[in-house]
């Protein structure tokens, strides 16, 4: 099985939960192959250097094995090679998320009270 469409061997290599989401990435220029634009009829080939923006990092791919069959995470897996670059970059992304706050922690109580929300409507009608 040599031809592969590229939004097949995407979903077949689990960076998409469907087609369809993979076509619509693909369409909207997230994947690139080779630094250039494709369609989802494109077809894979071992070595190719797929780009995937589908997150806050790019991941850049290299394609090590062709199939049209979605299988298990170590099969799927073994379909590619993310480069050095894209695994730093993307391990660093994850430092500094690790290291920002959390902003749901910002809010201190959350919605008022009713005696609160009534102290607030006073406060705004004498102002």
């Amino acid at each position: 099985m040599n031809d592969v469409r590229i939004d097949k061997w995407l979903w077949a290599a689990r960076f998409f939960k469907t087609r369809g989401l993979a076509q619509d990435a693909i369409d909207a220029g997230r994947v690139l192959v080779g630094e250039v634009r494709v369609k989802p009829s494109r077809a894979v080939h071992v070595g190719d250097v797929i780009t995937l923006r589908t997150s806050e990092t790019p991941r850049t791919v290299v394609v090590q094995g062709v199939s049209g069959v979605r299988a298990a995470a170590p099969v799927a897996q073994a379909l590619y090679q993310e480069t050095p670059d894209s695994i730093r970059l993307r391990v660093q992304a994850q430092a500094q998320k690790a290291l920002a706050p959390e902003p749901a922690q910002s809010i201190d109580g959350g919605r008022p009270t009713k005696r609160e929300r009534r102290a607030i409507d006073r406060w705004r009608e004498a102002g």
